[in-house]
């Protein structure tokens, strides 16, 4: 009892102490909702620790209802704005006072206008958005400097191309909005504060507002992810990533509802962005916005006062330096002794793995683009001076060639092909009546679906100086005198919704190849992947080629590698970069090197041939031996036979579709992907008509487009209950496995050849993504000191996705198999892999080339041993063959069977995320070990492998299964980095010969385009990027422009 008296009569003298001595006043005046926050109270809390300050909150009705005079007394004042609050009294309060400002309450009035925020942001040499502003009069909202076209508006004589942002200029309207291109399917995604889980959604409205001031500004690809800084003092920054709610409108939360943020490491530049944004803006506790793309920073909004939500670190820090600013400033005046306790320097742990566990710090992965409708083709010869004048207005005389995509540029071509129409039913006019039903054909495929959209229609227009040379088996035209344009219309081609299905599922099933991700990678959003996206951890770029398939089929997959929600063209937009430069992803069709040509020439005389295959046959059109190759000549046997029996199956088959057309009960019949009955029939006249030519000869390259449609009609137009498809898919399938992969050459060196031309560019990428992986320290990362919950915030992947189209993908797998990279007899597993390889028949849609790198941190750092490469392979969707005769692989890493390995990670447990183990070299043949779960578009994954990336067999729209796609397959898991970089390097280097050898043809070529007035007036630049090549066409070396 003594004990308890004397300990309690020592505090009441401490208090009384206290109360004795000069406390400074901390007043609180804002809006109860505020004042009364959570972080606020953790703060003051935290504030009233220190032994001489006190902090009075003022009262709601006080600050509302009461004169300024009658306002509690304060030596130091935190005031902000927010909704309802009466900034103009707390103004008067300050002059009357004159207590010390955290935050300046003047500069707030320029924090609610976005014009003056983004003047002092100017001013201050802060980066920003490049930005133009539209003030509209209230009373006249018509007259304003706004031009609005399709793709772009133009403010004040300033262009912004879309996509852009749009902006209210008050600061207290949330509704952003953000437009798209047509070329992503147009529209915008409409920003908002956020309701429930919801902070944006998107709309098919594509034009801007039309009444209301607004700041227009460039948009910047962000990747999906934003960055917010709170400062406290110039010297203080706390800064968190989160989703972007540009991205899919989904505001992601925690158990709690909150949503989840993760602090990361800001550069130092950014710290100074940081510094000058608090000094400038007067406000000590100050949250701004940053969007960090293209490798730097720039601020797009300032909040003014801000505190962090849900970060016990940061009420520690944000109180400890406020408290230590207030005596600092307050105490030498109120003669109070104090002096800044100084404190030791965090030091950030970064943990590293040990034992035999390898770190997981590169992914590749190569990419076909999903299930498309069949691509169509229409070519023309055109001469009138319409055609030349759209041909020189859009710059075709450059580079002789000019593609027409955007949906001005196409009405344009409408316009003309109705135009001459028209002439034509008023005059009769022979010069071009010839040309009647191309015109009306073209008039029929732009005006097809009501709006243009570049993502499935394009016109291409080539420069003929002496026209055609030769009639094709398209055209009728005699040949003409003097120069001709070539216009070939492309349309089809497009993403299916089944495409997206498997896009978006296999996005899915490739978290499971992360440390963390293993399990049912589908039910739950903390698995390995996620945790290292949202944690900053993970360094992510998707690249397409500027095919709208493509495009469309990198956004479904980053949907679902990211579970995203909501619209692709949101998700295409912000985080897919198109690599339409030096040929990166993309590839010119119609213009082939020497050695496709004569690859095509001897694969049409081969296959014209009128009699069974001979030893020679087989000798001369699969040298290589491959057993996919041999088992299709067997089944053909007679080329010209079987082709023959193919056109009879088609005539056959157009002949059933006329009939179901005279049919009245198939008026109305929709097909799928919303095709009419009149459509398909058209795609198969066209291939009737185009197969079998004038001299009764067959047209081989058409081989490639039959197989295209009838795998498309055989799974999913089934339902039509055609006759005969099976058997036309049988034979058409058998001449399409012969023709489509030795287009890309028939002897190993041929193969090279034609691969090289179109993929170095990418490899050479590829080298870079390896190399730079372990050198580029300038990276975004997560702050360790925040990281509660993330055991590994020193981990850091860096993940590449590359889709592209069907000759890509040959050539990069050609150049693996016959660049040299492993010496068959020498090696077992590659020798295991390439039986393999040779057994594959199609590179179907969803097919994947998966490079791995990982990283023994217990290697010396110039050890071969420091880092290994995987090298995977899928040949993507399932095709209609018997399962029985699919090749058999090897399954996903399948020396790494660890009972343990590939556990989903418990977030409440904390646990770290696990590092992968290292694979022993395949000594086995088996399958991937996969059991399927009942549940649809789920199952159960054993022994660490990847056998998720089969997809089960959904249901779509009814007419229509998504197939499964091929599991990953390992070919070879124990390479080094070393290895991998010199054969690259050799790759890559072998190609230069062959772009010297072209240059002369090419110089040639372009003479004989534009003669040599011509040809000496084109200016040659030549490219500054190092690290991209470009590919052996007639911008090899030189971009002519």
């Amino acid at each position: 009892i003594l004990n308890s008296l004397y300990i309690t009569s020592a505090l009441l003298e401490r208090l009384s102490t206290r109360c004795c001595k000069r406390q400074i006043v901390v007043g609180i005046c804002a809006m109860m909702k505020k004042s009364k926050s959570k972080p606020m109270t953790q703060i003051l809390e935290r504030l009233c620790k220190f032994d001489y300050i006190d902090v009075v909150i003022f009262p709601e009705e006080v600050i509302l209802e009461e004169p300024v005079e009658k306002w509690p007394l304060c030596d130091c004042l935190i005031s902000f704005h927010s909704k309802g609050f009466p900034l103009d009294k707390a103004v008067e309060y300050t002059k009357l006072r004159n207590p010390l400002l955290i935050n300046d309450l003047n500069m707030q009035y320029f924090i609610q206008d976005r014009r003056e925020v983004y003047r002092i942001l100017q001013e201050e040499g802060i980066d920003l958005p490049r930005y133009a502003v539209l003030n509209r009069d209230p009373d006249n909202p018509e007259e304003c400097n706004l031009v609005e076209g399709e793709d772009h508006v133009e403010v004040n004589g300033e262009g912004f191309p879309k996509p852009f942002v749009e902006k209210p200029v008050c600061a207290e309207d949330h509704n952003v909005y953000i437009y798209y291109p047509t070329s992503a399917g147009g529209g915008s995604q409409r920003l908002f504060r956020k309701i429930g889980s919801r902070s944006s959604v998107y709309s098919p409205e594509s034009s801007v507002r039309k009444t209301g001031s607004y700041i227009y500004e460039e948009f910047m690809p962000t990747d999906g992810t934003d960055v917010k800084v709170y400062t406290v003092g110039p010297d203080y920054a706390h800064a968190e990533a989160r989703k972007s709610p540009a991205l899919d409108g989904k505001v992601e939360r925690d158990s709690e509802g909150k949503e989840i943020r993760y602090p990361v490491m800001l550069t130092a530049m950014e710290k100074l962005v940081a510094r000058k944004v608090c000094l400038a803006f007067k406000q000590t506790v100050c949250g701004f916005d940053l969007l960090r793309a293209n490798g730097h920073s720039f601020v797009c909004d300032v909040n003014g006062f801000s505190f962090v939500k849900n970060s016990m670190k940061y009420y520690d820090d944000c109180a400890k330096v406020l408290g230590n600013m207030v005596m600092r400033e307050l105490a030498p005046q109120l003669h109070i002794p104090w002096s800044i306790p100084m404190e030791a320097e965090d030091i950030p742990i970064v943990p590293t793995t040990s034992g035999t566990m390898m770190e997981l710090r590169c992914v590749i992965a190569i990419i076909r683009h999903g299930d498309r409708t069949p691509k169509q083709k229409m070519k023309m010869e055109v001469r009138h001076p319409l055609f030349f004048e759209l041909f020189e207005k859009y710059g075709g005389y450059k580079s002789g060639k000019l593609k027409l995509k955007k949906p001005k540029q196409l009405q344009e071509v409408l316009d003309i092909a109705r135009l001459l129409l028209d002439e034509l039913g008023q005059h009769n006019d022979c010069e071009i009546e010839e040309k009647k039903s191309k015109l009306e054909q073209l008039k029929t495929v732009l005006e097809m679906y009501g709006h243009f959209s570049g993502i499935n229609r394009k016109v291409q227009l080539t420069y003929l100086r002496n026209g055609q040379p030769k009639a094709s088996s398209e055209e009728e035209d005699s040949k003409k005198d003097g120069p001709s344009l070539l216009l070939v219309l492309k349309w089809g081609g497009e993403l299916t919704p089944a495409g997206r299905v498997q896009a978006e599922e296999l996005g899915r099933a490739f978290r499971c190849m992360y440390p963390g991700g293993q399990g049912d990678y589908a039910g739950f959003p903390g698995c390995g992947l996620l945790r290292l996206h949202s944690t900053y951890r993970h360094d992510l770029k998707i690249y397409a080629s500027d095919e709208g398939r493509v495009q469309m089929t990198a956004a479904a997959f980053a949907k679902g590698l990211l579970a995203l929600e909501g619209e692709l063209t949101p998700i295409l937009v912000q985080m897919v970069k198109s690599a339409n430069m030096n040929g990166l992803l993309d590839s010119d069709s119609d213009s082939l090197t020497d050695c496709q040509q004569k690859v095509k020439a001897r694969l049409h005389e081969i296959m014209q041939k009128d009699q069974e295959f001979t030893m020679q046959d087989y000798e001369k059109l699969a040298p290589t031996g491959s057993p996919s190759l041999v088992n299709s000549m067997k089944i053909i046997e007679n080329p010209v036979k079987t082709c023959d029996k193919v056109y009879t199956l088609i005539q056959s088959l157009t002949s059933q579709i006329r009939k179901r057309l005279e049919d009245p009960k198939s008026a109305d019949l929709q097909l799928y992907h919303s095709e009419t009955l009149e459509l398909m029939l058209q795609r198969w006249s066209k291939l009737e008509r185009d197969f079998r030519m004038k001299n009764g000869r067959y047209d081989i390259s058409k081989i490639p487009d039959i197989y295209d449609c009838i795998k498309y009609d055989s799974q999913h137009n089934a339902s039509l209950g055609l006759e005969d498809t099976l058997e036309l898919f049988r034979l058409s399938c058998a001449l399409a496995d012969i023709i489509i992969p030795q287009e890309y050459g028939i002897s190993k060196a041929e193969k090279l050849d034609i691969a090289q031309a179109y993929c170095v560019p990418l490899m050479k990428k590829i080298q870079l993504d390896l190399q730079r992986t372990h050198e580029d320290e300038a990276v975004n990362k997560l702050h360790p000191l925040y990281s509660r919950g993330v055991m590994s915030p020193g981990r850091h992947v860096r993940t590449r996705l590359y889709f592209t189209s069907e000759s890509h993908v040959h050539s990069l797998l050609s150049m693996f198999r016959y660049g040299g990279l492993l010496n068959e007899e020498k090696d077992q597993q590659w020798k295991q892999a390439m039986d393999y390889l040779s057994a594959v028949t199609e590179l179907n849609y969803m097919t994947q080339i998966v490079i791995m790198l990982y990283e023994d941190n217990n290697k010396d750092p110039s050890s071969e041993e420091r880092f290994h490469v995987e090298l995977h392979f899928s040949p993507g969707v399932k095709g209609c063959e018997d399962e029985e005769n699919v090749p058999l692989g090897f399954g996903f890493r399948p020396a790494s069977s660890e009972p343990n390995q590939g556990s989903l990670e418990d977030l409440s447990q904390d646990q770290p995320d696990q590092a992968l183990p290292v694979s022993e070299p395949i000594n086995i043949q088996r399958r991937s070990p996969m059991i399927r779960n009942r549940k649809t578009g789920s199952m159960e994954v054993q022994n660490n492998c990847i056998g998720a990336n089969v997809i089960t067999m959904l249901r779509f729209e009814g007419l229509s299964m998504v197939p499964s796609i091929y599991p990953l397959e390992t070919l070879h898991n124990s390479l080094s980095l070393k290895q991998v970089d010199e054969f690259l390097n050799t790759v890559c280097e072998s190609s230069s010969e062959a772009h010297a050898k072209t240059m002369k043809g090419e110089s040639t070529l372009m003479f004989l385009l534009f003669g040599s007035a011509g040809f000496f007036a084109l200016r040659p630049l030549r490219l500054s990027e190092p690290d991209i090549s470009l590919q052996s066409s007639a911008a090899s070396v030189l971009l002519w422009i």
